[in-house]
């Protein structure tokens, strides 16, 4: 097998660019930037530092290969010429799934069992089985994707999402993904060493996903993924990469994290959630109204995803909530405010043009994150 793979880190709509930066920092370079994912090239090693690192992509697949099909002959043969004995064991699970968008092949049920078909064959010839293929092993999940006749054969290296970091132990109505949280901060220009807050924090996804970034925590630290279990990447590597992440993580960087929430029930949760995360000291939690907002500080960060008024709350409710923050938040023009909704009507209700907007999806909901930058004082 060859020393280099080609992985694609998956991105939800509008976080492409954040996650070829994540995957930039990382060290491989040359990453292609396509709706919905990055493509590059790495070593093996990429497999368990991309999964154990990368905060705001949704998972690492593995490109096995990509062929053209209109027919599903040739969707058979070019699966079956792919050399799938490199990557899965004789006893090895192989559940496939599938999508199909603008191609002639477009049921999908169908591609899967030809897919599936396809494979099964090439393992029975390469193993030599006459029967079938007990798959008692690890699970090797495959998806094929058609996109306008290419079909794109995936192998998924992370198993749950990457935004399930392991901490959540409960949660409220409408819980923000941890994926977009951080990029929630990672979109901010905060630096470790001024105070953060959010004001709405629900079970504390940002406020976590903060500490996390303000240590140098790995998010995947304290889950498993898929190729973990696969034989042809050596167990080396995922010692070598979580050796890696432990010596990075600076546990002693001193941090001012605050979550507040009107709800006390939330703030319970936001509570237990960290203890979960391993970071119990490290986050202030309190009950309050954001209206009631203070601070001494001169400076100071606030990223906040308040309700929208869809899914929780009244409309009506929500609009009044986010002209009494705009109120509050006005004597602190020093301040960095970083608010995500899908309200439209935010600046003016809030009362300030934001310095820069961004178009985010949070679930299938379509928001913007208005950025309003603090102004330095003279």
């Amino acid at each position: 097998m060859k020393n280099t793979v080609t992985l694609i880190a998956t991105a939800a709509m509008g976080l492409e660019a954040v996650v070829a930066n994540e995957v930039r920092q990382l060290g491989y370079k040359d990453a292609t930037v396509e709706n919905g994912k990055v493509i590059f090239e790495a070593d093996h090693d990429a497999i368990a530092r991309c999964n154990l690192w990368l905060r705001t992509a949704d998972r690492v697949k593995l490109l096995i290969g990509e062929f053209e099909a209109r027919t599903y002959d040739e969707l058979f043969e070019g699966t079956k010429a792919l050399p799938w004995e490199q990557y899965i064991p004789e006893d090895g699970k192989f559940p496939v799934t599938g999508k199909s968008h603008k191609s002639t092949l477009y049921s999908v049920p169908d591609c899967q069992s030809i897919v599936k078909k396809a494979i099964v064959e090439k393992l029975k010839q390469k193993y030599g089985i006459a029967n079938w293929l007990e798959e008692s092993g690890s699970e090797h999940k495959i998806e094929a994707a058609l996109l306008k006749d290419k079909v794109t054969i995936t192998l998924d290296t992370s198993g749950a999402g990457l935004h399930k970091r392991g901490y959540r132990v409960g949660q409220g109505d409408a819980p923000l993904k941890e994926t977009l949280a951080a990029a929630l901060v990672q979109l901010t220009n905060w630096r470790v060493d001024e105070p953060f807050f959010d004001l709405f924090c629900g079970s504390g996804t940002i406020p976590i996903e903060a500490a996390l970034i303000g240590q140098n925590i790995a998010p995947g630290f304290n889950r498993s993924f898929s190729a973990e279990e696969w034989t042809f990447i050596n167990s080396s590597i995922w010692d070598k990469a979580l050796e890696e992440a432990e010596d990075l993580a600076n546990y002693d960087q001193p941090l001012a994290i605050y979550g507040s929430d009107l709800d006390p029930k939330m703030i319970n949760i936001a509570r237990d959630n960290a203890m979960e995360a391993g970071l119990a000291d490290l986050v202030q939690w309190k009950q309050m109204n954001a209206a009631d907002f203070h601070s001494k500080e001169d400076v100071g960060y606030i990223v906040s995803n308040p309700p929208y008024g869809e899914r929780i709350g009244d409309k009506k409710e929500v609009e009044a909530i986010y002209q009494k923050l705009g109120a509050v938040l006005k004597d602190y023009p020093a301040w960095s405010k970083y608010i995500l909704t899908a309200n439209e009507n935010f600046e003016a209700l809030f009362g300030q043009k934001a310095s820069k907007k961004r178009k985010l999806f949070n679930a299938f909901i379509k928001t913007d994150y208005y950025q309003y930058f603090g102004k330095k004082s003279k």
